[in-house]
């Protein structure tokens, strides 16, 4: 599976503490991402893949990978509908 890539050409974003607030470009909807959201959004540059963006966040919350992949996939999923994401 090849990287995951943000469209950024299709929102923007600002973070604000330990929030990244995302606006749709083509319709100014809002999205507030914090926790693993965000931390999942950071990871997401354009260079890793699912396994990779699983492998960082099960080190960085000490969680085991197969209880967060389906809330990985879930999210990604979400983003992709949104059309803020390619490759997933």
């Amino acid at each position: 599976m090849g990287p995951i890539t943000k469209l950024s050409e299709r929102f923007t974003e600002a973070a604000i503490d330990d929030e990244i607030v995302i606006m749709r470009v083509d319709t100014g909807e809002f999205f507030s991402l914090t926790g693993t959201a965000a931390a999942t959004w950071r990871l997401i540059d354009g260079h890793r893949n699912r396994a990779v963006l699983l492998s960082a966040l099960t080190d960085e919350y000490s969680a085991d990978e197969t209880a967060i992949a389906a809330d990985v996939d879930e999210f990604l999923a979400q983003l992709k509908e949104m059309g803020l994401l390619a490759g997933c």
